[in-house]
């Protein structure tokens, strides 16, 4: 087989995961093998609601050869402590154990809830899965073919933002995400960097966009295609928008919502840094929806086909 496989953690046990799973597997065809982590009755629970006909042959965790794992066929490890407190973060540390043995680099995750699950011990599964594999540089990338998003800080109260922006962070993400474009995607991108404060001004004798942006975009000017500090309320502009592949913001909510609002669920969430490639779809686990057989499965789509091609 060409294509490593992608393994594959539901996530939240309440979502609209295997929804958007099943109605991806009906629109195309994948080379990599697709291999589940989670718990067999659960998912045979999800078959029948969705009627899903496809099969998923099931595989022993401790003896999963690569060589017989093909193409466009699903599998599952049964996780099998579906009632533990503990049974999202078993799932995950299976698909740990395999990455690491070199079984594959490519990990797609469903929805957390970060409030429940995570329990305030980490920012959000971006914090979580870096702290696994011990890397203290990492970076969110809300990715899109035409344009793409990233937070220097993820889900940080609005509160704490200042506190952690420096010139050091700016410059490690910056360069995090240049290094992805260039080994994954062969390019290097156009990168624009939204100003901390509106219009990049600032009543206060210390202006961060004057002290610490402008300082760590001219350093990284020198090697690195990037600009800024723009201001954000028209840095999203058709005419200006068109000129970078990526913008970075200071928080979440500054490059989220611009970019949610132009393309919706046609995004994917990368996480930068690791030593595979771990992405989510773009968007919580909707639980407001679960039954409804109404959910977009583009992003789950979208995260699919990027490491398909992988």
């Amino acid at each position: 087989m060409n294509s490593k496989p992608i393994l594959i953690v539901p996530g939240e046990k309440k979502s609209i995961f295997f929804e958007i799973f099943f109605k991806s597997l009906k629109s195309r065809k994948f080379n990599s093998g697709l291999i589940l982590i989670c718990n067999k009755k659960k998912l045979d629970k999800e078959i029948k609601i969705f009627n899903f006909k496809k099969n998923i042959e099931l595989l022993d965790k401790f003896e999963i050869n690569p060589k017989n794992i093909k193409k466009n066929k699903i599998y599952l490890i049964d996780v099998k402590n579906y009632e533990s407190k503990n049974y999202i973060f078993d799932s995950f540390d299976i698909a740990f154990k395999l990455i690491k043995s070199g079984f594959t680099y490519k990990l797609i995750n469903g929805p957390i809830d970060k409030s429940k699950t995570l329990k305030k011990k980490y920012l959000g599964i971006t914090e979580y899965i870096s702290k696994k594999f011990n890397r203290k540089k990492f970076a969110m990338l809300i990715y899109n073919e035409k344009l793409s998003v990233s937070p220097i800080t993820t889900h940080l109260p609005l509160k704490l933002v200042t506190k952690e922006i420096s010139k050091r962070t700016i410059k490690e993400k910056v360069n995090i995400i240049n290094d992805f474009y260039k080994k994954f995607l062969k390019f290097k991108p156009k990168i624009g960097i939204v100003g901390l404060n509106p219009h990049c001004e600032s009543i206060h004798n210390f202006n961060e966009d004057q002290k610490i942006l402008l300082p760590a975009i001219k350093s990284l000017r020198k090697k690195i295609n990037v600009k800024g500090p723009f201001p954000a309320d028209t840095i999203f502009l058709n005419k200006n928008r068109k000129n970078f592949d990526v913008i970075i913001g200071m928080y979440h909510d500054q490059v989220l919502a611009p970019i949610k609002t132009l393309f919706e669920y046609n995004a994917i969430n990368i996480t930068l840094g690791l030593p595979f490639i771990r992405i989510s779809p773009d968007h919580g686990p909707n639980k407001n929806m679960i039954g409804k057989n109404k959910s977009s499965p583009i992003s789950l789509i979208k995260a699919l086909s990027f490491l398909d091609k992988r």
